[in-house]
């Protein structure tokens, strides 16, 4: 059967028939406890320091728990940014038909309980007691209320502006109309949803089925999954109707126990969910709900007993209804671990879900398009008569798919030498060129010095040929014998040379081992795990120090080889982090930082071996390639796509990125610091794929900032990174400010912040000027600090970028916004088959083919290799005739696979000159072919200029670190590819998520 040619795609989004399209609904709600009595906000307050940060609203986060597992109908809504100023901002909503979730013999016990937790000091008891009476005297009362369910306001762009309580209530009434269609029949049976609480940091509604089986066959056993559907509320740049987007997900449910231990792992430094269905009403007088109900495990360690303890967060949310009899004792934290099988088989009467710190599982996540496009027009069924599914997009005729330079799909066999010779002569001189770019030429040719830190000599071996081939390079560079590369040392290295027509190669290549080590002693390698003391807690001051240590050692022993002042290449050989004790002992991080005070960028490369589920020795050719690919492209070397248009954009035009790099983590009395990094790609003669690479250095030109190479602006910023040892600081000093004395919140961290950004941001801008330049910025890594990204602030062709009013974009400035589908504000989408056959997932650049602004667009790239083979049309409900193969015709079922679907990526022109010729649309192509660059295997996740400046992010900070370590994973789904849709994990309350950077190159998985 030939491939589909598809012309359209459509969306899982509904929109507004119009903008005076009008759904109203009747609640009952409660006000936030600080509107109950100004008591209560009296008692938080007492005996507060002098210098410490009165509370401003009540602590709530005790009371949503309770509500979120005794109570899920009650819709707890997030507190307001500002206040309404027509009436005081509702917290709990129920709908009005609803019996109440929280009658007198509920609700005073449990506020009295909740009080109490406030305040427990024995000081403080009077003014307990006196706040008790109060509020017994006269709880709060449920208040009829009428709510706008569609529509709302219109920014000054021009872009819907959403009530707040929209958010929650429409997608949650929406919700409700799909479950009154009743079950979902697939081909081996019913989906049967119930919906979750939802909580003030829950977006949206979410509708989860019942616990479905996969049996792999033996051993694997019974292993459990849910289909899940989400329903957010989301905006677009200039577009005048919200629109609300269906997104179809997997949760995999945990129900392995360790063999040892008899009981479920959980990890350490985050919570675990855990949904639960009661079979019987809990609460006196309250019926029993229809929705899940949510509670939370968590791993902790206990001081006193010096050892790690399971249960539930928080002491449980039973803790604050102690004084009231149950209809059936809450479930017990230890039996669900001992059992967790059994709990979910018990009509689903609690379930875990999973994480992938939780070890492999049988059951991948993510859904195929075809299958999301039949459960989308499932739910279609219940759209009210005031929307309408969004319009489809149309492919761009402006030009083809691909940059002109790309590689071809397809090489015929005789002609095979040839490209791969064009290709090869293609790197050599991107490499050449990013190379005098630096500077420090001492000849009439570049010279390119890299160096070679290797363990094994078959890696050695395997990463000296890789540069040979990936380069075209002639002869061995006159290697020597085993016992000189045995020997070599940074101050007497072996030196590898070849010279080749546009630049000269020289490797030096030597062992990460300490002085005095013998040739076979491998405990004196700077690639060994971090040295912390046996017996101590792991705490972010003790791997900070082991990290300060090893990154001292490393660059006082690697400047011994420093053989000029630009910066060099450090390809480096070591374990995966799964090899080190825990993934704390990695020293990954500690070696970047090393070689970068030394002037090296780095790429590392694992050890080939091959153990149980794990087997890097067939493949370290390839991944040898691709740390040479990704370690010269940090030097700058890259092949820049052309894109081939004529018309629609200004000649010469360069590619400016502004990203933000997380510096440090949020605490609950700082905001996480961000540090903005700006990365320029100024292309050469056209047709060349040549382009030079530069970032930006604030401190440059005395101060002034100015545009440098793109290796010394990563190697600066590793002096950003928090990895200095940790002096005690006396209690409270964090909190401080500097001037007054007084605690500082994290909302004035969030002011500072954004005022130093736009600062910085204007320096750049200005930087900018002369030369026509298209600047990119990502919507969820900026917006936070420049506020004008956001929707409900932008508006066409103007700028913002610190306190003054809004004024026309630059002359020679263009804007662009890229947003993905983090936090589902881009929706699922498929190709739509002009035949009969299955959706698919094809790629291109898309524009709405109604309505729409004329400033948004979509990019979507072609499946990654790992997923090439991955059908369209898989099904992990039910058995489907396989389509081709030596197999066609006989039943398979999907679950065991990943169901990987590319991102639909918003390219947003925020600005540009349309009087002077600017096409939008023409824009946003470079920006969609900017994505496939010539010189990478697969398409990036970003445009190029924006995945260059978020690289930066290696250098200054790593991945969270863990307590313990899991075992070691094969799951390919452990890490999903970016569009991978996978459940979330964490919810209110949790740590984030486990994760690699998002910009992780390709051989550093």
């Amino acid at each position: 059967m030939p491939a589909a040619t598809y012309r359209n795609v459509q969306t899982a989004s509904w929109i507004p028939v119009d903008r005076d399209a009008s759904i109203t609904a009747d609640y009952r709600v409660l006000p936030f406890p600080e509107q109950w009595r100004e008591a209560i906000l009296t008692l938080c307050n007492a005996g507060l320091a002098p210098d410490a940060e009165p509370w401003r609203t009540v602590p709530t986060r005790r009371l949503e728990q309770v509500l979120q597992a005794f109570a899920p109908d009650v819709l707890v809504m997030p507190r307001p940014f500002h206040d309404r100023g027509d009436e005081p901002a509702r917290w709990l909503y129920v709908a009005e038909d609803a019996p109440n979730p929280l009658p007198p013999n509920v609700l005073t016990p449990l506020l009295s309980r909740w009080l109490g937790e406030l305040r427990p000091e024995q000081e403080h008891r009077e003014l307990l007691k006196s706040v008790r009476t109060q509020l017994a005297a006269g709880p709060p009362a449920w208040e009829p209320v009428r709510r706008e369910l569609l529509m709302g306001g219109l920014t000054s762009g021009g872009t819907a502006a959403p009530e707040a309580h929209q958010f929650t209530l429409t997608t949650d009434w929406l919700a409700r109309r799909i479950l009154d269609l009743g079950p979902y029949p697939h081909d081996a049976g019913s989906l049967h949803f119930r919906a979750m609480p939802r909580g003030p940091k829950d977006k949206g509604a979410e509708l989860v089925s019942q616990p479905l089986p996969h049996e792999p066959g033996k051993p694997a056993g019974i292993w459990w999954f849910s289909v899940v559907l989400n329903i957010t509320l989301h905006t677009v740049p200039f577009d005048p109707l919200p629109r609300f987007h269906l997104h179809w997900s997997i949760r995999r449910w945990v129900t392995r126990v360790g063999a040892k231990s008899g009981r479920l792992h959980l990890p350490y430094g985050s919570r675990t969910t855990v949904l639960l269905r009661p079979r019987v009403p809990v609460l006196p007088g309250v019926p029993l709900s229809e929705r899940f109900a949510v509670a939370q495990l968590e791993r902790r360690f206990d001081k006193e007993k010096e050892t790690f303890v399971d249960g539930w967060a928080d002491g449980g949310p039973a803790r604050l209804l102690a004084d009231i009899a149950f209809g059936e004792p809450f479930p017990d934290a230890d039996a669900i671990l001992a059992d967790p099988e059994g709990w979910l088989g018990r009509e689903a009467r609690a379930g875990i879900v999973y994480r992938s710190a939780m070890g492999a599982h049988e059951v991948k996540a993510g859904l195929m398009s075809n299958q999301c496009s039949q459960l989308t027009e499932w739910a279609q069924q219940a759209i009210p008569e005031q929307l309408r599914p969004a319009p489809r997009l149309a492919h761009t005729a402006l030009a083809g798919a691909k940059p002109l330079n790309a590689p071809p799909g397809s090489v015929k066999k005789e002609e095979k030498e040839q490209e791969t010779a064009r290709r090869t002569a293609e790197r050599r001189a991107a490499v050449a060129h990013a190379v005098a770019a630096l500077g420090d030429v001492p000849d009439d040719l570049p010279v390119l010095e890299a160096r070679l830190l290797w363990q094994t000599g078959e890696m050695r071996s395997t990463a000296i040929a890789a540069l040979v081939e990936r380069l075209g390079l002639k002869g061995d560079g006159g290697t020597l014998s085993e016992d000189a590369h045995r020997k070599a040392t940074p101050a007497t290295p072996v030196v590898l040379e070849w010279q080749a027509p546009e630049l000269t190669v020289r490797l030096r290549c030597y062992r990460p081992v300490r002085d005095g080590a013998e040739s076979g002693e491998a405990a004196l390698a700077f690639t060994d795990g971090l040295v912390i003391p046996a017996r101590a807690r792991r705490t972010r001051e003790v791997v900070t120090a082991a990290v300060h240590t090893r990154r001292t050692e490393t660059a006082e022993w690697l400047r011994r080889d420093r053989t000029g002042g630009t910066p060099s290449l450090a390809l480096v050989e070591i374990d995966r982090p799964e090899d080190f004790e825990t993934r704390d002992h990695d020293p990954k991080f500690a070696l970047r930082l090393g070689c970068a005070d030394a002037g090296f960028v780095t790429q590392f490369m694992a050890v080939p071996k091959q153990v149980k589920g794990y087997n890097t020795v067939g493949n370290q050719r390839h991944r040898a390639l691709m740390a040479w690919d990704d370690g010269l492209r940090q030097l700058g070397a890259r092949v820049h796509p052309e894109h081939g248009l004529e018309e629609g954009l200004p000649k010469g035009m360069r590619y400016a990125a502004v990203w933000m790099v997380r510096k440090n983590r949020t605490t609950r009395t700082r905001w996480a610091a961000d540090v903005p990094v700006a990365v320029l790609v100024t292309p050469h003669a056209q047709g060349s794929g040549l382009a030079r690479v530069q970032g930006w250095d604030p401190d440059a030109d005395d101060g002034a900032g100015a545009w440098v190479p793109y290796p010394a602006m990563l190697l600066k910023l590793t002096r950003l990174a928090e990895v200095r040892p940790l002096v005690p600081a006396p209690r409270g000093a964090e909190e401080a400010q500097q001037a007054g004395g007084k605690r500082r919140s994290w909302r004035a961290d969030r002011e500072q912040q954004r005022r130093l950004a736009e600062e910085w941001l204007q320096r750049v801008r200005a930087s900018l000027r002369r030369e026509p330049t298209l600047l990119f910025v990502d919507a969820q890594n900026a917006r936070s600090h420049w506020t004008w990204l956001q929707d409900g602030r932008t508006a066409p062709d103007r700028i913002r970028d610190g306190h003054a009013e809004a004024r026309r974009l630059d002359a020679d400035l263009r804007l662009l916004r890229v947003r993905s589908s983090t936090n589902r504000e881009t929706p699922q989408w498929w190709g739509v088959n002009p035949k009969e056959g299955s959706n698919g997932m094809p790629s291109h650049l898309w524009l709405p083919e109604a309505d729409g602004s004329g400033r948004v667009f979509y990019s979507t790239t072609p499946k990654p290799v790992q997923f090439k083979s991955s059908a369209v049309e898989a099904d992990k409900l039910a058995p489907r005739p396989i389509r081709m193969g030596k197999r066609k015709g006989q039943p398979t079922i999907d679950t065991g696979e990943v169901g990987w679907k590319p991102t639909l990526l918003e390219l947003a022109v925020l600005g540009c000159h349309e009087e002077d010729g600017d096409d939008p649309q023409a824009l946003a192509l470079t920006a969609h072919l900017l994505r496939q660059p010539p010189d990478y295997p697969e398409a990036l996740a970003l445009p190029l200029p924006l995945h260059l400046a978020g690289l930066g992010q290696q250098y200054v900070l790593p991945t969270r670190g863990h307590e313990e370590a899991p075992a070691a994973d094969p799951d390919p789904a452990k890490y999903p590819a970016p569009g991978l849709e996978e459940e979330p994990e964490a919810r209110d309350g949790g740590a984030e998520d486990e994760q690699l950077p998002l910009f992780e190159e390709s051989s550093q998985g």
